[in-house]
């Protein structure tokens, strides 16, 4: 007798799996190579949550499939160990972030386990280990080491840049720079060595300069824009400034163009690839200056719409332009610096979306460059420093926003473009005539465009641009889990790079992760560390959590090599990742940087292709309910929030959403969800960052666990309650280890596939499990008797049962090609209920079936191979193939109808005219005693449809 009994089943084939190395890969095979690859995950101390194997399944399902199609299948997982939230519990509880990252990510290989997957975790990497990061360390050296040559379109050593400045100095060097200045090749010489260092991070990979960042005090650390909600930290919730700070920088707007082109040789999600399009954002317009009255400087603009320069009546700068200060007037000076003030508190994606009017004008006035009219010059946050040229020309009459800010300022507005002809152009569409234009009035845009920056160009105020929205890249962080940065600083304050022989710069112990003084890392409160000689001192920042996350691929081609980031033989037989699964919110930090990192190490002559990924896959997101309390937003520090029944909907701009563990929640994921005292004592315990803040609620005002203004039965904060990511950030995660335990890793595995199309998001919602969890039972029924004994047949399968597994095969074939993996399901489905039907238990069915159940279904599908008498693992054997033979219907089913009623049934060869059906069916054995005693009057035939015998 023998049971479906999960799991011991799942523990037997874990333990099989391990101890055979079923799924060990190797660099050298004869069979050709495929290279699935998962985006890894950051082992959070929460654990995998149902929503992370939704990517891993699908691709695990992919691998499988390919594994058994005659593939070297290389499918690996690790960690992206490295980053602020281990930090900040670090902060919260004393435990390093080492030893809580190691418990972590334990934990989630113990889970991932669990699941079936078929990872070769001989080549698991995890960015946080010396060993790994000595390589990340090594890029960054690389990076350093090289400037971009536009005319040979590649990275070359920065060795050549400067031989080249000592011939010819720097007039018309093929190099991409934000240097302006030219200097000769005698002016080169001369400078000192500080001077010439300076230069050179105008046109190194990896640079430092002075920039404007998203700086949180509390966390002491710069923030990526992803990381701040609704203007303040996404951790804590603590106010976020905007700050200029030293910091480094890599130069990806070199290759914005590489970057550009190259999505058209790679096969991934077209909403996906206009993301990365937007991002980088080419567009070409012309450069303008214009004279600003009473200094001897001008003012650089950038316009895709020179066209309409008449239409210019103001000019905007970004709060953060250098030439505000010296613009400002005695009498503007106050309302100015209230103004940066109130900018530094915001986000630049605040900022951006903000509907609300804002601006100063700075009482100075550029000159119009072809009327001389005076222009007044504001400031406003509408304008971000690091797009353009950070100041804009304003024509109100043909943008939203200039139209607005001139409508509250009471500037003109002149027309200068007529869409009369064109009444279903907007303001965006570049047609019409122009108008109130001087030398362009009665052109075409498409005319005036060109002849406009031709008048420029003779007149020496402007020229034709090719621009990028993309900016380069911040890579500091002042945070302590993070890679060192390799770089050394002499008393000159010039940076080297670290001997390569002293890789890696290893993290040093501390038990002190709070940031030192000024906005510098942890580690500049280490002495002994940050002296790396008597003459040099140690760079203290250490890098972005992207960083170990930009080339991990290429690793898991060759782990654990002691002498390169991967072996020239690795890489030259992996090439590149040929499936990548993953969320589209990396598209634009995550694969950029690695396709920027690849790029560079495909010109330093290091991998073999010029992109990561050939093709990807965006899964969708697992949703759950999200429950928030409103943050009342401020620069004082003070935390204040509101029960959101007290918040009107205008004012809630002026709060920030804090995610609330749901647990806490009563009546979570309903209208009137809320905290009550219990909640609010659970809550202010479990997130100390809010232990003293003040809750403002219907029924009393709650802090440090003592109820004022009412009593503890009455007070209540309503949350508000959303559908959205189920996400850890967001503590509303459901842990898959309970689902394994009540149905199975085969059934959870199923299940998560059969919820929809892989790229759709969809609520998580149990209620269909059990049809699943069914499904698999009907499977083990097909190889058992009643009593649980095997039950098997060498019989040979008829027409029919070929056929119903022929065309499950045929099925899954074609829709895993598409990775809709959920229809695969329902066909074998299909195909379980008709071999059910058919008492089907004939080994020639069952083991073709077994093999195509494996990859969805990998612990069952061991269990029942063995069952079958097989060996080795199901895993390691061949897909089964559809073949055609068995899919041609070389029968008809006949209904036989007495005087129009059915009677009977029979099957009759398709070749048959309706002469052989009529003969054929009046001998058919099922209508015999129909016809008995009776005389035919008639025969009807439908050929493919009836047979109907008109009798008396």
């Amino acid at each position: 007798m023998i049971h479906l009994d999960f799991d011991s089943i799942e523990s037997k084939w874990k333990t099989y799996w391990e101890e055979n190395n079923i799924y060990t890969v190797s660099n050298d095979s004869s069979r050709p190579k495929y290279y699935v690859l998962d985006m890894f995950p950051y082992p959070s101390g929460a654990g995998l949550h149902v929503g992370h194997p939704l990517g891993y399944i699908a691709s695990d399902i992919y691998a499988r499939q390919k594994r058994m199609s005659g593939y070297n299948v290389l499918h690996p997982i690790g960690f992206d160990s490295f980053g602020l939230p281990a930090e900040q519990y670090a902060l919260q509880t004393g435990i390093h972030p080492a030893i809580s990252t190691k418990n972590n990510m334990e934990r989630y290989r113990e889970q991932l386990s669990n699941l079936g997957f078929s990872f070769d975790w001989n080549r698991q990497v995890a960015t946080s280990v010396p060993e790994y990061y000595r390589w990340t360390q090594w890029l960054f050296i690389k990076l350093f080491s090289h400037y971009y040559d536009t005319g040979q379109e590649k990275a070359r050593p920065i060795d050549e840049l400067i031989q080249y400045f000592s011939q010819q100095g720097n007039e018309n060097c093929s190099a991409h720079t934000d240097y302006e200045s030219t200097f000769t090749a005698k002016e080169w010489k001369a400078f000192d060595e500080k001077t010439k260092s300076d230069i050179l991070m105008h046109y190194r990979l990896a640079y430092l300069k002075t920039g404007y960042v998203n700086w949180c005090e509390e966390l002491g650390t710069v923030l990526a824009n992803d990381q701040i909600k609704d203007g303040v930290s996404e951790r804590g919730g603590y106010p976020v400034v905007r700050k200029a700070m030293t910091q480094w920088y890599l130069r990806i707007t070199a290759y914005a163009d590489r970057l550009l082109q190259g999505l058209n040789d790679i096969d991934w999600p077209q909403p996906l690839k206009t993301m990365q399009e937007n991002w980088i954002g080419k567009s070409t317009g012309a450069t303008i200056y214009f004279e600003l009255i009473g200094s001897d400087k001008s003012l650089e603009i950038y316009t895709t719409r020179p066209d309409t320069l008449f239409g210019a009546t103001f000019m905007v700068l970004a709060p953060e332009h250098e030439y505000v200060s010296s613009l400002t007037t005695a009498e503007q000076n106050k309302e100015v610096g209230e103004y940066i003030e109130y900018v530094n508190s915001r986000s630049d994606i605040e900022r951006m979306a903000e509907k609300k009017v804002t601006g100063v004008f700075t009482g100075s006035y550029a000159r119009h460059p072809f009327s001389g009219e005076k222009i007044p010059v504001y400031i406003s946050e509408y304008v971000l420093v690091d797009y353009g040229t950070g100041a804009i020309m304003a024509v109100p009459a043909d943008d939203e926003r200039d139209h607005a800010f001139a409508t509250k300022y009471n500037i003109p507005i002149i027309e200068v473009v007529d869409r009369s002809e064109y009444p279903d152009a907007s303001r965006e569409d570049k047609v019409g005539k122009m108008i109130n234009s001087s030398i362009i009035n009665g052109m075409e845009v498409r005319e005036a465009i060109p002849f406009i920056i031709e008048q420029l160009e003779q007149r020496g105020i402007g020229h034709l641009k090719v621009n990028y929205r993309l900016r380069d890249a911040n890579f500091s962080r002042q945070r302590y889990w993070g890679e060192p940065i390799p770089i050394i600083y002499d008393k000159n304050n010039i940076p080297r790079t670290v001997p390569l022989d002293e890789l890696p710069v290893e993290l040093p112990d501390t038990d002190d992760f709070r940031p030192a003084t000024n906005g510098r890392s942890p580690l500049a409160k280490l002495d002994d560390w940050v002296q790396y000689d008597k003459n040099h001192t140690r760079e203290t920042d250490t890098m972005p959590a992207v960083a170990g996350s930009s080339w991990y691929y290429l690793r898991y081609m060759d782990p654990h090599n002691e002498n390169a980031l991967a072996s020239p033989e690795a890489i030259a037989y992996w090439q590149n990742v040929d499936l990548y699964v993953g969320g589209a919110e990396h598209a634009v930090a995550h694969l950029m940087y690695a396709r920027f990192m690849h790029m560079t190490l495909h010109d330093l002559d290091y991998v073999p292709t010029s992109e990561p990924f050939e093709k990807l896959i965006n899964q969708g997101k697992i949703q759950g309910t999200i429950e928030s309390i409103l943050l009342k937003k401020n620069t004082t520090g003070t935390q204040e929030f509101y029960s959101a029944d007290l918040v009107e909907e205008d004012q809630l701009d002026q709060y920030a959403k804090i995610p609330v563990l749901v647990d806490f929640v009563s009546d979570y994921g309903q209208e009137n969800s809320y905290l009550s005292k219990k909640g609010l004592d659970q809550y202010t315990d479990w997130a100390p960052d809010f232990k003293n803040a003040t809750f403002y609620g219907t029924g009393g005002t709650y802090q440090n666990g003592q109820v004022t203004d009412g009593d503890e039965e009455s007070v209540v904060i309503r949350t508000i309650s959303e559908q959205g990511k189920m996400s850890k950030s967001k503590y509303n995660v459901i842990n898959p280890d309970d689902i394994i335990s009540q149905y199975g890793a085969d059934c959870f595995r199923m299940y998560e596939m059969f919820l929809g199309p892989i790229e759709q998001d969809k609520p998580w919602d149990t209620n269909g499990i059990e049809g699943v969890f069914k499904f698999i039972r009907r499977i083990w029924s097909l190889f058992t008797d009643e009593a649980d004994h095997i039950s098997l047949s060498t019989d040979e399968p008829s027409k029919a049962e070929w056929k119903i597994l022929h065309t499950a095969i045929k099925k899954v074939e074609e829709d895993s090609a598409r990775f809709s993996f959920n229809t695969c399901i329902s066909a074998m489905m299909v195909a379980v209920n008709d071999l059910k039907k058919a008492r089907c238990n004939k080994v020639q069915i069952l083991n073709p079936l077994t093999r195509l159940i494996a990859p969805f279904a990998p612990f069952l599908a061991e269990e029942l191979w063995e069952m079958l008498g097989e060996s080795p693992s199901v895993h390691q054997a061949k897909m089964p193939v559809s073949e055609e033979k068995y899919l041609v219907d070389d029968e008809v089913e006949y209904p036989l109808c007495i005087n129009g009623k059915k009677r009977a049934t029979a099957y009759f060869d398709t070749g048959l005219d309706k002469k052989e059906l009529e003969e054929a069916a009046l001998h058919a054995p099922e209508l015999q005693k129909w016809l008995e005693g009776k005389s035919v009057v008639k025969v009807i035939v439908v050929p493919g449809r009836m047979i109907n015998f008109v009798v008396k």
